[in-house]
This record gives structure tokens, C-alpha cells and sequence, in this order.
């Protein structure tokens, strides 16, 4: 599907998060997790992005706030 790097910002007790994850892992897409609750810098990561809401996922250039699954998939195919 995609070749872009894909980067879940996430946190425990979030269930968008974990339905991010389990969504990209069912389509088989390798993605790169990062729990803003476990360093600091991954906060200043994320705020970097114009965001300070989990899960935001960041698919090559395109940043999405928020879990959005048809969105989602938009993004992995263009």
C-alpha cells in the first residue's frame, strides 16, 4: 500500500490510539510508535507538529490529528 514513512504518536489509555494501531497493523503498514507520556522530547515532537492530541499520525509529509480510518487510508495510497 504505502512506502512512506508512518509515525504514531501516541498514549496509553487512548483508545483512537489503539484502534490506529490495530487499523495500520491489520493492513499489514510498518509504522513507528511514539509514546508521549514516556519522553519528553516525543512531547516536543509532537508540538513541533501543531499538535497536543493523540493519536497524531504522520504518513511521509501529511500530518493527521486525530484517527480518521478512510482518511487514513487516503493518505497511505496517494
Amino acid at each position: 500500500m504505502s512506502q512512506k514513512r508512518v509515525i504514531l504518536y501516541g498514549q496509553p489509555g487512548c483508545p483512537p490510539c489503539s484502534a490506529a494501531k490495530r487499523f495500520l497493523t491489520s493492513l499489514k503498514v510498518p509504522f513507528e510508535y511514539k509514546d508521549v507520556t514516556a519522553d519528553h522530547s516525543t512531547l516536543s515532537e509532537l508540538a513541533r507538529l501543531n499538535s497536543r492530541s493523540t493519536p497524531t499520525i504522520v504518513v511521509g509529509d501529511e500530518v493527521m490529528i486525530g484517527f480518521d480510518p478512510g482518511r487514513l487510508e487516503q493518505l497511505l495510497k496517494s
